[in-house]
């Protein structure tokens, strides 16, 4: 079936996403990231999905039903690809609810695969090489997302941010179809990305910081946040969220846990200790090449991540976002990112539960923080989000202009 299907792909992060379609194209899977949206994705969402099931759930499976009707596509030779982490969220039944939505709209004989490491389901076979591009992809992907969030906002040349985050992103997605690509060639890559984004041209001026964290399809998706990091972007602001390599890390880190706690999976949990220091080591490699070829901040390494749930969460919590979410929001604030917006599905109860449930003990740690919590659902007015993020940040003005206030005064004093 490879030589005469197309795969659809549902976007999440167009940048790390079009990269790792790179890596199946060059496997033989003739796959398609899916960029339809608007408001015919969200009725097909609503259509052929329940409306209490989970608002990501309504948008992917509303995107591919779009695609699949309006796309073009020989409905017979085409398959449909979500991903499924394993864990207690509804998010690894999302594939049952999409073959049932396709029962209903009369499409199915269309097959549908899995992509999972957990062995779930119908999974698509992925080799260790393919596993390894595949995080090359996702640390080139969190890379340019970093940098070009810190450059976006204070370019001189309005969109020239994004021209060369799709530069980059094609440069790379034609190293990652090499099946011979090692991680010495694409760190040189990332040292030539850091090189560009510094001589781009700027003008660093004082702009608000706001943190986006929360479920991981709301948080990342512009189909599913309403564009948020866009918006944000639009009201002067600086966006400032971690990567999905964090996600990554925080799913196999949740199995070394599970041993630690239960005593269960020991052996699932020794080669995942293997996979976990893999990943960390390249995400520090990443952090220390940001901090020695440029300005730019780079992100929290993930192990400093994992320690700042003392006294707040559990690393038992773990389902859905579980305890990163709130040590995501906490290691936000230590950076000195004082506004943060916690995206979060409308009934999404692990999310409630780790990010609007934390806010209280947060706040009562950081008094000064600019905590909002902001629902996303297919009957959630887009305006009324907005709106809650405009006081969000005009709140935010407000402080920092009371403390340069206080700042000049105490200065006056001082050389009275």
């Amino acid at each position: 079936m490879k030589k005469d299907y197309t795969i659809l792909v549902p976007t999440m992060l167009p940048v790390h996403f079009t990269m790792a379609m790179s890596v199946f194209r060059a496997n033989g899977y003739n796959t398609v990231l899916l960029e339809n949206k608007g408001d015919a994705v969200k009725n097909a969402g609503l259509k052929y999905v329940h409306n209490d099931t989970c608002y990501p759930a309504q948008v992917v499976i509303g995107q591919m039903i779009d695609a699949i009707e309006n796309g073009g596509y020989d409905k017979h030779k085409i398959a449909l690809l979500i991903t499924q982490t394993g864990g207690g969220c509804r998010a690894s039944n999302y594939i049952s609810l999409l073959r049932k939505a396709l029962e209903k709209a009369g499409y199915g004989y269309i097959p549908v695969l899995s992509l999972n490491i957990s062995g779930l389901d119908n999974a698509l076979k992925l080799t260790l090489p393919m596993l390894k591009r595949l995080m090359y992809a996702v640390s080139v992907g969190d890379l340019l997302m970093c940098l070009g969030n810190q450059t976006r906002p204070y370019e001189n040349e309005p969109g020239s941010t994004d021209e060369l985050i799709d530069y980059w992103t094609n440069r790379c997605s034609a190293a990652l179809c090499d099946k011979k690509v090692s991680y010495d060639i694409m760190e040189d890559l990332m040292k030539k990305i850091i090189e560009d984004f510094e001589e781009l041209p700027r003008t660093v001026t004082d702009k608000p910081k706001v943190g986006i964290v929360g479920e991981i399809f709301v948080k990342f998706s512009p189909l599913g946040n309403n564009d948020l990091e866009a918006f944000l972007h639009s009201q002067g602001a600086e966006v400032v969220m971690g990567g999905l390599l964090d996600f990554c890390m925080y799913c196999i880190y949740n199995y070394i846990v599970d041993a630690k706690l239960y005593g269960m999976g020991k052996i699932k949990a020794f080669f995942c200790k293997k996979v976990y220091s893999y990943l960390l080591e390249k995400q520090l490699d990443i952090i220390n090449l940001i901090r020695g070829m440029s300005r730019f901040n780079p992100p929290g390494d993930f192990a400093h991540t994992v320690s700042l749930t003392k006294g707040f969460i559990g690393l038992g919590a773990k389902m859905g976002e579980g305890w990163l979410l709130t040590a995501e929001i906490i290691e936000l604030i230590e950076s000195g990112v004082k506004n943060v917006i916690c995206a979060q599905p409308f009934g999404c109860l692990p999310n409630h539960i780790v990010g609007k449930g934390m806010m209280k003990r947060i706040k009562e740690a950081y008094p000064d923080v600019n905590l909002v919590a902001i629902d996303y659902d297919a009957g959630a007015s887009r305006v009324n989000q907005e709106n809650r993020i405009k006081l969000m940040l005009a709140n935010s003005m407000e402080k920092n202009n009371k403390i340069i206030t206080q700042e000049q005064n105490r200065e006056t004093v001082i050389v009275e």
